[in-house]
């Protein structure tokens, strides 16, 4: 539960995603979150369903590729692996944000001849991916650690987070109207579709809490890991879009960006006490790095022992009995995206780009998996309502929503702008981000199969993937070895 959580990222999404979606939805913000939470959930009925049958840290990539066949599995993977390395390069330059807004506050406006300012996409990169460093070094050296730190991190964030939000509902001057749950009021067709797939970033992290299911002691606890975690989610994201509405008008979300949370503490409280949600978002995203690390190095550990990624991926530490090489791979490729990163300057500009971008390819991969479970259990159709309605008919309709959701803003894109140019407003740069990371996927699939020759793609093994109990892990064998 404290690895979903901390892989969703609630402080970090309402700080920095608020001020996005309002400039999607408007007042709407909070019905629009409640739109997308509703294929969310039946993406969660798929996971739990599929993970009871076969539970394995390669999650969606070992159910689809069994069910659907090899290239839509190897697609859902690489999605995944390419998605979390977006995702880590962008939160450790907002992580480094807010590290130098402390230093800020503290009065170091520069060092060593250079501005320490919170807003400029290159000095935020450089200190975040200290911090990427630091989190990968938890990461490695074990899942159990890293879980207790999780948990530390969120019970602080969530504290502060409740504090600050029921304070600012009790307070703030501008008026509470039920409008805000009205899905009609939002501007466009458009508008709704960017919201939604921004909404649905802002969910996403649950199912880290499936790719540590071979190290539980029961697999059923990732299910329920999860479905706790998404639906605290849920609450807290409704909690504070209310509460920021109370506070501050449409303007003042969008303009603040990913201040938004700040400056809901600077409005409530006098320092000390206002730098508080700054320090619940710099735990938040703290966790969400560390967490974002772990589940995509189990992911890439299950197609390594596939074939389908290189042996480096299957490479356990002997100590820990981690995949520490190829967390320390994901890392380096993190770090090399955010500093490619820095060609946009402006770090607001930066986040909205990575969050459409991973908003897409997230929408894919939970509608193949969603599908999967559909067509993996359609038999259940004669098995009674309750079967058929949960396996069958809501993971089959949340994965076509989704579907559906991204090839209309994919159409979007494609038709919004007559030139390339890298800006977030300009709809061929925020459609060539996906199409790479799905047109890479293709040739790596490629790869995989006459390269690599990977029992995964043979008509035998059809995308069927290693049993959990193939690999010897290290601890194993010492467990095996006489004294």
């Amino acid at each position: 539960m404290a690895i979903a959580a901390s892989s969703t990222a609630a402080t970090t999404s309402i700080g920095i995603g608020m001020g996005s979606l309002a400039a999607y939805a408007g007042r709407q913000t909070p019905v629009l979150l409640l739109i997308a939470f509703l294929p969310i959930v039946g993406i969660a009925l798929a996971y739990a369903r599929l993970n009871r049958t076969e539970p394995n840290c390669g999650s969606g990539y070992t159910w689809v590729g069994r069910t659907i066949g090899p290239w839509s599995g190897f697609l859902t993977g690489w999605v995944v692996l390419v998605g979390t390395m977006i995702f880590m390069a962008y939160t450790g330059a907002v992580t480094g944000s807010v590290i130098l807004q402390f230093l800020n506050k503290l009065g170091m406006e520069s060092a060593f001849g250079v501005a320490l300012d919170p807003t400029s996409t290159g000095v935020s990169t450089v200190v975040g991916l200290v911090a990427l460093v630091a989190v990968t070094i938890t990461a490695i050296t074990g899942v159990r650690g890293a879980t207790r730190l999780q948990l530390g991190l969120l019970i602080f964030e969530y504290a502060v987070l409740i504090v600050f939000c029921g304070w600012a509902i009790v307070v703030g001057d501008q008026p509470f109207s039920f409008s805000w749950l009205n899905p009609f009021e939002i501007s466009s067709g458009q508008a709704l579709a960017q919201g939604l797939v921004l909404a649905v970033f802002i969910f996403w992290g649950w199912d880290a809490a499936f790719s540590v299911n071979e190290e539980s002691k029961d697999p059923k606890d990732a299910a329920r890991g999860g479905f706790i975690a998404l639906f605290t989610m849920l609450g807290l994201f409704l909690f504070a879009s209310i509460a920021f509405q109370r506070v501050m008008d449409t303007g003042e979300l969008v303009e603040n960006g990913p201040a938004a949370l700040t400056f809901l503490g600077s409005h409530l409280a006098a320092e000390p006490w206002a730098s508080l949600p700054l320090a619940a978002l710099m735990c938040s995203a703290f966790a969400s790095l560390q967490s974002s690390v772990i589940p995509t190095a189990r992911g890439n550990f299950a197609m390594g022992r596939d074939r389908t990624l290189g042996k480096v991926w299957t490479r356990i530490h002997p100590r820990f009995g981690t995949p520490a090489v190829g967390t320390l791979i994901l890392m380096a490729i993190a770090a090399g995206i955010a500093v490619l990163a820095v060609g946009i300057p402006k770090l607001n500009d930066m986040i909205l780009t990575a969050v459409n971008s991973i908003g897409l390819t997230v929408s894919l991969y939970y509608g193949l998996t969603a599908i999967a479970c559909a067509v993996r259990f359609r038999a259940n159709l004669k098995a009674g309502a309750r079967d058929a309605f949960a396996s069958v008919v809501v993971p089959a309709a949340s994965g076509l929503a989704l579907f559906g959701l991204g090839a209309y803003l994919a159409y979007t894109y494609a038709t919004m702008s007559d030139h390339f140019e890298a800006s977030p407003d300009n709809g061929w740069f925020m459609l060539t981000i996906p199409v790479v990371v799905v047109g890479s996927g293709f040739v790596a699939a490629a790869i995989a199969k006459w390269g690599r020759k990977s029992p995964y793609f043979t008509p035998e093994g059809r995308g069927r993937g290693t049993d959990p109990d193939h690999v010897v892990l290290p601890m194993d064998r010492a467990a095996t070895t006489p004294h």
